[in-house]
C-alpha cells in the first residue's frame, strides 16, 4: 500500500527520507519485520519498540514510525515518520492498511466495570435471532461466523482489532458487539473509527495499580472517551457516576435503568427459582413495553438484559424476539448454572475480587437458600490483600465457605490458602480447606443439602489452572462431569 495513503488520517513529520514508497506490511513486532515494512516503535510497560529500531532497519524495514528520535546509519534509505503518539497513530495506520472495514459494519463498543462480558452475548443472540449477522469481540473469544479465537485481552491491540474487523467483512457479517476495557480507551486501540453505539453499563473501583490506572478519577476518566468516539451514547441512569462518565460527550445521549427518569426502564421485579435454576421476570417500559424473562439470578442480570434491550431496539428488533433470545442465552462463566441436582443449585461464576464475589453473594442471598456455600481461591503473585478482602466478604455472607486453589501460578498453594484464612478470620463464618480444586467440588456436591445454592467463584471461563509457570488443562464443567461419573 502506498504511504501517504496510509498516513492520510493522522498528523505526522516525515524527518527522513520519501513518502513515495510502497509498504509491504505494517508491522509493530520486532519479531515480524519483513522486507519493505512499515514498522511502528510502540512504547509498552516492559519494552520500547524504539530500541529495536535499528535492528528493524537492518531486517528491512523501509519506513519506521516514532515518537521521539532514534540513531540510524547516515546511509540508510529509511523514511522516518514522526507522531505525537505511535499507539494512537497505529490504530488510524491500522484501519488504512485494512481499507477502513469498520465502516461496513454498524459496531456496538459496551464499557463499564462489570456486565460487558454477558451484555454482549445478549447482544449477540438477540440481533442473530432478529436475522443479523453478528461478529464478536471480548474477554472469553473472538467469534467470527463459525470461528471462535481465545482472547489474549479484553480489547485486543488496535491492528488485531482491525484485522478482526476486515475478517468479518469477508465473512459477510453486518455487525460486531465488543467490549471496551478502559485500558483499551486509554492506550487508543479503538481509535480509527467510530462506534455507532457506545454503551455505559456501571462503574466502581477496578483496575486501579502499577501498570493499569493511577486513581479512580482516570480509570473514570477513560471510560469516558468512548461518548467522544460514538454516534450514539446509551447509559445506565441509575450509575451514581455517570454524568461524569459522559462529561465532554460528542455523541446522542439515552438511559436504560429502573428509575424513573429513564428512557428505558424496567418495573416489577419478580425472583424466578425452579429445580436446579434461578432467574429473574421484570416489565419492559418506557421506550418499548412488554415482559421478559431471563435464566439468570439478581437484579444485575435485569440491568444486563435492559442494556441489550437498550441496543437492539435501534435495530427495530421486535419484543418477541428479544424475549425468545434472553430466555435461551447462557454464558459460559457468568452466573453459568450446571445442573447437577434437583435438589440444589449449582452454579459457575468468575467473581475473582472482593467487590464481585459480594455483589454475587448478595444477589443470591436474596433467593433464600437453605444454605448458601461458596468455593473458591485466589491467584499466587496478585495482591494479598483481595485474598484477606474475599475471605472476609464470603465469611460474613456464606454459611460454608470451601477454600481451595486457583490459578498458584508461583506461589504454594497453601500460601494463599492461609491468607484467605486470615480473611475467614475476621468473621463467624464457617470454612473448610481443600487445596485440590477437583477434590473440593467433589465434597461441595457430595454435601449439597436440599435447597443449597452453591457457588464455584474465581475461574468462570478459564479452561486452565497455572501452575509454576505451566496451563494444565482445567475446566471446572469437566471436573463435575467426571465428579457424576465417578472418575
Amino acid at each position: 500500500m502506498y504511504l501517504k495513503e496510509l498516513l492520510k488520517d493522522i498528523s505526522y513529520e516525515c524527518v527522513r527520507g520519501q513518502l513515495d514508497k510502497d509498504v509491504s506490511a505494517v508491522v509493530y513486532d520486532s519479531r515480524k519485520v519483513e522486507k519493505n515494512c512499515l514498522f511502528l516503535c510502540i512504547e509498552g510497560a516492559k519494552f520500547d519498540g524504539h530500541d529495536f529500531a535499528v535492528q528493524a532497519v537492518k531486517e528491512g524495514a523501509s519506513v519506521l514510525v516514532v515518537s521521539k528520535d532514534v540513531d540510524l546509519d547516515a546511509e540508510s534509505e529509511v523514511t522516518v515518520i514522526k507522531v505525537e503518539n505511535t499507539r494512537y497513530a497505529m490504530a488510524f495506520l491500522s484501519a488504512a492498511w485494512f481499507g477502513h472495514p469498520a465502516e461496513r459494519l454498524k459496531v456496538i463498543g459496551i464499557t463499564g466495570t462489570k456486565g460487558k462480558t454477558t451484555s454482549t452475548y445478549l447482544v449477540k443472540s438477540i440481533l442473530e435471532n432478529a436475522g443479523h449477522k453478528v461478529g464478536l469481540v471480548g474477554t472469553i473469544e473472538v467469534i467470527i461466523g463459525e470461528t471462535h479465537i481465545h482472547a489474549e485481552n479484553t480489547t485486543p491491540e488496535s491492528y488485531l482489532l482491525q484485522q478482526y474487523f476486515a475478517q468479518m467483512v469477508d465473512a459477510g457479517l453486518d455487525t460486531v458487539v465488543m467490549e471496551v476495557s478502559s485500558q483499551a480507551l486509554m492506550l487508543h486501540r479503538t481509535q480509527g473509527f467510530l462506534f455507532d453505539y457506545g454503551i455505559f453499563t456501571n462503574l466502581e473501583p477496578d483496575h486501579i495499580g502499577p501498570n493499569e490506572h493511577s486513581s479512580f478519577e482516570e480509570y473514570m476518566a477513560c471510560k469516558g472517551l468512548l461518548f467522544r468516539q460514538c454516534k450514539v451514547g446509551i447509559v445506565n441512569g441509575d450509575d451514581s457516576h455517570w454524568q461524569n462518565v459522559v462529561e465532554g460527550h460528542t455523541c446522542e445521549l439515552e438511559s436504560f435503568g429502573m428509575g424513573e427518569d429513564c428512557a428505558l426502564r424496567a418495573e416489577n421485579l419478580r425472583l424466578v427459582h425452579k429445580p436446579g435454576e434461578l432467574g429473574v421476570a421484570f416489565h419492559v417500559t418506557g421506550l418499548m413495553d412488554f415482559d421478559v424473562e431471563v435464566p439468570t439470578p439478581g437484579r444485575f442480570s435485569v440491568y444486563n438484559a435492559l442494556t441489550a434491550i437498550a441496543i437492539c431496539r435501534h435495530f427495530g428488533v421486535k419484543a418477541k424476539d428479544i424475549q425468545k433470545a434472553l430466555l435461551s442465552i447462557h454464558v459460559k462463566g457468568r452466573i453459568e448454572m450446571v445442573k447437577v441436582s434437583d435438589d440444589f443449585t449449582l452454579l459457575i461464576d468468575y467473581a475473582h475480587n472482593a467487590m464481585a464475589l459480594e455483589s454475587l453473594l448478595t444477589t443470591l442471598k436474596e433467593y433464600e437458600p437453605h444454605r448458601l456455600v461458596c468455593l473458591f481461591g485466589c491467584g499466587g503473585n496478585r495482591s494479598r490483600q483481595r485474598r484477606f478482602e474475599m475471605g472476609e466478604v464470603s465469611g460474613n455472607l456464606a454459611d460454608l465457605t470451601i477454600i481451595t486453589s486457583d490459578n498458584p501460578r508461583f506461589e504454594e498453594p497453601q500460601a494463599i490458602i492461609d491468607d484467605i484464612k486470615a480473611g475467614i478470620g475476621k468473621t463467624s463464618g464457617k470454612y473448610v480447606e481443600i487445596c485440590d480444586r477437583k477434590e473440593a467440588i467433589a465434597y461441595a456436591i457430595a454435601h449439597g443439602e436440599p435447597g443449597d445454592i452453591i457457588v464455584l467463584a474465581g475461574k468462570g471461563h478459564e479452561d486452565y489452572q497455572e501452575i509454576k509457570g505451566v496451563k494444565y488443562p482445567m475446566d471446572e464443567r469437566d471436573l463435575i462431569r467426571d465428579i457424576l461419573q465417578g472418575r
